[in-house]
């Protein structure tokens, strides 16, 4: 039977304990699959994800100060904070390149490397030395002098924690840090970003109390392990980094992460995850037994982006969109997160399609909520909407997307709560700067992208 819409996911602490997790267990064709994707070379790579609008998306280079969020903050205390239950604009004292976000903030990633964070800040997840909270004006992220922010991982960041690489690759973190997923060997809280020991840092993902790294070509694993969501082929908790089982010498590139689970998608398009899978999380035909190892997901192509979300036991969901455009969805469904229209969970992957005419380019989901982006920069939305989530204005579920925002070239989901950055085209940047009159511009045809 399906929860009510409702915002039931601010009930959630990291340190919550499922009492009958079924056993974590390895497969022989898990093991089979692991054994396939090893490679004894790495194979060389960038440093970090470019940030720069999704492939695809049409026209919309220009980048602009302002972001655009909704839904709600929680952390800390129970209840949701700063309900919004429709988009709503926000500027910047920058233009922006990526956003990202928490269970209970938001970030902005400007041009000149400067990082703004607003929302809750109890735990110093704001990263600017204070311990309070900003939810309508942007605080900057105090980084020490001359680091500048390279990128930020937009799929999820831990709980009450912030993450970012800087130029040099190297990985900061900041806030509540309380399964020890900042690998420092603590689970101390901090209100300014600390370095955290890792180098050479191409991707990154967290969520709850875990964190998952890529670096130096290693993926590495730290924080709370309740459902071998850190991947090391055990329960063990750990604050200290520990690799990842059986993906040694794979060239990753994305990592994604939500509440006991973790994933990565490999340059080959193969995509792997591990952790919870009582509702079909990990995809692999079969629920309710967890792995602490990765698990391939099959699927017709290879994949080009994922987006994973969840954000308490019994929920979780992955999106992705393959070489041919197709789009899948697996596990939890009960809001319709999967995008099938229905409430039927999925062991295995389904294909969901977008509207008729639209083409999506990027992917996110928070809790049981999920958005695209399309090639014209329209954001569409559904799932539950309890505390705003799809962003239409009502608090009804949506098993249907709703076209909600224009102009998007990043979108962040966590838990109950969606940043994404706006662009223009670069004629409407010039008519602006010049102060051109409008009869000299020619008016687009309306397309439904």
């Amino acid at each position: 039977m399906a929860r009510p819409a409702s915002g039931e996911e601010s009930k959630y602490h990291p340190f919550v304990r499922l009492p009958s997790l079924p056993r974590i267990a390895l497969g022989a064709a898990a093991a089979a699959a692991l054994a396939g994707c090893t490679s004894s070379a790495l194979p060389a790579r960038p440093l970090g994800p470019p940030v720069k609008p999704p492939a695809g998306l049409r026209e919309l280079t220009v980048r602009t100060p302002m972001v655009k969020h909704w839904g709600s903050f929680f952390g800390g205390a129970p209840g949701n904070r700063a309900v919004r239950l429709s988009p709503v604009p926000l500027t910047l004292p920058g233009k922006v390149v990526a956003g990202g976000s928490s269970n209970s903030t938001q970030s902005a990633l400007l041009a000149n490397g400067h990082l703004y964070a607003w929302g809750l800040g109890t735990q110093g997840q704001l990263g600017d030395g204070q311990l309070r909270n900003s939810f309508r004006t942007p605080v900057r992220v105090r980084f020490p002098a001359g680091v500048r922010i390279a990128w930020l991982p937009d799929d999820a960041m831990p709980y009450d924690s912030g993450l970012a690489v800087d130029t040099h690759g190297r990985v900061w973190g900041w806030g509540h840090n309380g399964g020890g997923e900042f690998c420092l060997g603590n689970t101390k809280s901090y209100a300014t970003p600390v370095r955290l020991p890792l180098q050479h840092v191409t991707a990154v993902a967290g969520a709850s109390n875990h964190a998952i790294y890529d670096a130096n070509g290693t993926l590495w694993a730290c924080g709370q392990n309740v459902a071998g969501d850190l991947g090391t082929g055990r329960r063990a908790s750990t604050t200290r980094p520990e690799r990842v089982a059986g993906l040694a010498g794979a060239a990753v590139t994305r990592l994604v992460a939500s509440f006991a689970n973790s994933g990565a998608l490999l340059s080959d398009g193969e995509y792997f995850n591990w952790g919870y899978n009582a509702n079909g999380q990990l995809g692999d035909g079969h629920a309710g037994h967890s792995s602490a190892v990765p698990v391939r997901v099959r699927l017709p192509h290879p994949v080009t982006f994922v987006a994973q979300g969840g954000a308490l036991w019994g929920n979780g969901q992955t999106l992705v969109i393959l070489t041919d455009g197709s789009l899948w969805s697996w596990g939890d469904n009960q809001a319709g997160a999967l995008g099938t229209g229905t409430r039927q969970s999925q062991a295995s992957p389904v294909r969901f399609r977008s509207p008729p005419g639209v083409r999506y380019v990027r992917l996110a989901t928070g809790s049981k909520t999920s958005y695209a982006i399309s090639s014209g920069g329209r954001v569409y939305a559904w799932g539950v909407s309890g505390v705003g989530q799809v962003g239409n204005g009502h608090p009804r579920t949506m098993l249907n997307p709703v076209m909600i925002a224009r102009r998007a070239t990043s979108i962040s989901s966590t838990a109950n709560n969606v940043v994404i950055s706006l662009g223009a085209r670069p004629t409407d940047h010039h008519t602006r700067k010049h102060h051109h009159p409008r009869k000299h511009h020619h008016k687009r045809t309306a397309t439904h992208q």
